[in-house]
């Protein structure tokens, strides 16, 4: 058992982590941008660090910064929330080499699932439908325009990096196409440093039902069946209920093979669990009408 973690994000996500661990008798360490100094997470933890300024490049996403606070606070693990570093494979690197452990999957599993493209490639070789799009390494903006096309507008233009809804737009109209691209490469350099993008084709009165799993390290997954998280604004999820209405037996057994089939692709290394966020990338179901086909 951890008796010291520093926990490598803000807000609600912090708190639920901070809350969990004392529960486990676990001391919390939090870290904090110039904005964040008198938030709620500071003040839940047994002790706080600043990382830098407002902006999250010079703080929550400083590496340095970051294994600094963990080194000088003397935490054992750093956790990592959901967003800004929890899937970036070089900040589980550096953690694990500053001798702390990574409470979260292991650097090739979010190698192969941290990065949507790489993601989707990786559930087409395993047979796990995906939705269709363009996800190559390409990313000249007319080589993407023309690709839209091929698609069919609309579109979704979606950061390959992170989660929370960053970095994605909408496109209907071929003419709005370059404008929107480089508004989604801006936001997801400066949410996630990485500016490359993928491209979807953007499905109309969809449902949006995710499936946690859980892994060990021989290769066994198991589901905790589905969640539907179709309620959104701004592409943040509002509300996930649990079990989705309306779904039937057929489609729910369905959703939970898929889901263990695509956690076993990864060839995960040891016991983790995969987050929520890769877990919509893999098994989210997208139902037109809302109708359970």
């Amino acid at each position: 058992m951890f008796k010291k973690i520093l926990i490598a994000n803000r807000g609600e996500i912090a708190c639920r982590v901070a809350k969990s661990a004392k529960a486990l008798g676990i001391k919390v360490v939090a870290v904090y941008s110039d904005a964040d100094r008198d938030a709620r997470h500071v003040q839940m933890a047994d002790e706080a660090y600043r990382l830098g300024p407002a902006p999250v490049a010079e703080s929550y996403l400083n590496i340095p910064e970051l294994l600094a606070a963990a080194k000088t606070s003397g935490a054992d693990a750093i956790h990592p929330g959901y967003g800004f570093l929890s899937e970036n494979p070089e900040f589980v690197e550096a953690v694990e080499a500053a001798g702390l452990v990574f409470i979260g999957p292991p650097a090739d599993a979010i190698r192969a699932m941290g990065l949507k493209d790489a993601a989707k490639k990786l559930m087409e070789e395993s047979g796990v439908p995906v939705v269709p799009g363009y996800h190559g390494d390409n990313q000249d903006g007319e080589f993407l325009k023309s690709e839209a096309e091929k698609i069919g507008y609309p579109v979704l233009i979606k950061a390959r990096a992170g989660g929370g809804g960053k970095g994605m737009r909408r496109v209907d109209d071929p003419a709005d196409f370059i404008e929107a691209l480089e508004g989604a490469q801006r936001e997801g350099q400066s949410s996630f440093g990485d500016p490359r993008v993928l491209i979807e084709k953007y499905i109309l009165s969809p449902r949006h039902i995710e499936v946690q799993v859980f892994c060990d390290g021989h290769g066994n997954a198991v589901h905790l069946f589905e969640r539907d998280c179709s309620l959104q604004r701004r592409h943040q999820k509002v509300i996930e209920e649990a079990p989705a209405p309306g779904m039937t037996e057929e489609m729910r057994n369905a959703m939970g093979e898929a889901a263990v089939k695509a956690a076993q692709a990864v060839a995960m290394k040891g016991p983790v669990l995969l987050s929520s966020s890769l877990m919509a990338l893999m098994v989210c179901v997208l139902i037109a009408s809302g109708s359970w086909k």
